[in-house]
């Protein structure tokens, strides 16, 4: 049997590093970590983990995919499953079986300074991790053999403990039913030694991990524990923080976020997997203060306020809902971004061109409530319209104002104003317009434009504008602007329909994100041959290479039957909350 060194040693990282607990003789791995430890993830449920990516459901999900079942035929993989029945048979028992007693107790990994990593893991079954280390300790000496590196396979004992390298670089050692492996001997050393409780602070005594992990969920599956003031620090980092800073879009979306990671000392991430749910809980102690900072305007002022749940309608791809106060942000614009950017300039000047010179903060974005809601969903065309080569998604915002009676007719005129750009602009290269229209759906009357297919014979590949008939519509209190009038129409059912003022607002949630992988893939599908085709001008693929790597993405989507991402403040602290649903076949 012939295997390299080096796939020997991913076998033994795969093994002893995806799973394993502590033994009662044993400190709690915490207390053999040094304390500079940078991340350090903790897997203390690790058969929860692995009958979620070994089950019956997921293993018939990778195995029906058909880069599972074009790599099955090829020689390395059939190498990997001999491989893997070979252990079986030499340990007696099934690969998950024993794997789930080699990872019952827990594992730890920590990234360290100095591109050290060290990794702490418990066995359920002792007999069975010194059987696995036996065999592969015959196979390394074998292939060492071969290659005249017969050296490079040693042991020494330390404290009275046995350290083993299989290949002069790695340091591991078992002890009882725990194994510790590094990627060097003086990091093994190092966890030795604090292990002995020899002179030495541990990652258990570090004040930010203490808090981290009191502010962990304590029913995690896995946490992640991060010392964030060395990341913080770094130039890139550093770079990305304040470019957010200076964007006033990306201020605007990412309110509290950048300014939570300039003052944090650590991060928590927690892991929790109830069925097919699988939750990541993300907390940092990082303060947003400052009556012109840009969470200011994001964070609700008062207890119960946040922001609204999304909206709902058919074909939906993706909505958003944030709490944003548009008002006070835009009227401390010039304390938040001193330096005016291209950007800012055009879109003042335009604003003012389509609201008549009005005042955009006194007289426009006060009219706004903090409730700012986006929806992006599947189109469902027209045949006598006709269908688009390309199918986009159609998008909308959608506002509350304070007296639409009054801003309505002011919106309206913005509204025909950008159009009739448009429509100037167009002419001017010989282009068709869009052709404005005042249609009504239910009780509501909107305005929408829309280009013509009269003159078009082929209606069944048309261009890409003809994805596009924006619409601007006013049900009750709220202002919809829409990409498209079936987009707007199905907006004015779902505000009618207690999407409005009847919900109630998600406690201190600023932002609230959710995602349907079923419908996006549907999208995907629609457009797999146009994707198909860029794959192979843009990156010089063969067909068959772009038609498998469209047809895997597709695959991989469908996978996450919904996800949902609500960001907000929890006992002060800044939390991100991050759910999917896993969408796979029943066996």
């Amino acid at each position: 049997m012939s295997i390299k060194t080096g796939f020997i040693s991913g076998l033994v990282l795969l093994f002893f590093v995806l799973n394993l607990p502590a033994s009662a003789q044993e400190l709690p791995p915490a207390k053999c970590i040094p304390q500079d430890a940078l991340i350090c993830l903790h897997l203390s449920q690790p058969k929860a983990l692995l009958e979620l990516l070994a089950g019956a459901e997921m293993t018939e999900a990778i195995t029906s995919l058909p880069l599972y079942q074009q790599q099955s035929s090829s020689p390395k993989f059939r190498e990997f499953v001999n491989t893997i029945r070979f252990l079986e048979t030499s340990l007696g028992t099934d690969w998950r079986t024993g794997l789930a007693q080699l990872t019952g107790g827990g594992i730890t990994v920590a990234i360290c300074p100095n591109d050290t990593v060290v990794a702490i893991v418990d066995a359920e079954d002792q007999s069975l991790l010194e059987r696995l280390h036996e065999i592969f300790l015959s196979i390394a000496r074998a292939e060492a053999a071969k290659q005249g590196h017969a050296d490079r396979i040693a042991s020494k004992e330390y404290d009275g403990v046995t350290a083993w390298t299989f290949d002069g670089n790695e340091a591991h050692a078992i002890i009882g039913k725990r194994l510790i492996l590094a990627n060097r001997a003086e990091a093994l050393k190092t966890v030795l030694d604090l292990r002995a409780q020899k002179e030495g602070a541990t990652l258990a005594d570090s004040a930010a991990y203490e808090a981290a992990q009191r502010a962990a969920q304590a029913e995690a599956v896995a946490t992640v524990f991060m010392n964030l003031e060395p990341f913080t620090n770094l130039p890139p980092v550093a770079e990305v923080l304040e470019k957010s800073r200076n964007n006033p879009l990306a201020a605007l979306f990412f309110a509290g976020i950048a300014e939570s990671f300039r003052s944090s000392h650590w991060l928590s991430v927690g892991l929790d997997i109830e069925g097919r749910t699988l939750t990541l809980d993300a907390l940092t102690d990082g303060k947003v203060s400052g009556e012109t900072s840009p969470a200011a305007f994001a964070l609700p002022h008062k207890a119960g306020d946040g922001a609204r749940p999304n909206l709902s309608v058919p074909r939906r791809i993706a909505a958003l809902s944030l709490y944003r106060d548009l008002h006070d942000f835009y009227a401390a614009k010039d304390e938040l971004f001193p330096e005016r950017t291209s950007g800012l300039i055009f879109f003042e000047n335009m604003m003012g061109i389509f609201f008549t010179g009005r005042d955009l903060t006194s007289e426009v974005l006060a009219e706004t409530e903090p409730e700012v809601r986006l929806v992006v969903a599947e189109q469902q065309y027209d045949p006598e319209v006709g269908t688009p080569q390309v199918r986009l998604p159609a998008f909308a915002v959608i506002l509350r104002l304070r007296d639409p009676e009054q801003f309505g007719r002011v919106a309206e005129e913005a509204w025909q104003k950008a159009v009739g750009l448009i429509n100037f602009t167009r002419g001017q290269q010989a282009l068709p317009g869009l052709i404005i229209d005042r249609p009504a759906h239910g009780q509501t009357k909107f305005t929408m434009a829309y280009f013509s297919t009269t003159d078009v014979e082929d209606k069944t590949k048309l261009e890409t504008r003809f994805n596009v008939r924006p619409a601007l519509a006013m049900p009750g209190d709220y202002l919809v602007l829409s990409s498209t009038d079936g987009l707007a129409c199905d907006l004015i059912d779902a505000l009618g329909q207690g999407g409005g003022a009847k919900q109630a607002p998600l406690a201190q949630t600023h932002s609230l994100l959710e995602v349907d992988g079923t419908q996006l893939a549907s999208v995907l599908r629609a457009n797999r041959e146009s994707m198909v085709r860029q794959d192979m001008v843009k990156k010089g693929k063969t067909k068959a290479e772009a038609e498998a790597g469209i047809d895997l993405l597709i695959t991989v989507v469908e996978c996450i039957d919904g996800a949902k991402l609500d960001i907000g403040t929890r006992d002060g602290l800044m939390a991100v909350k991050l759910q999917a649903q896993l969408n796979l076949p029943h066996p």
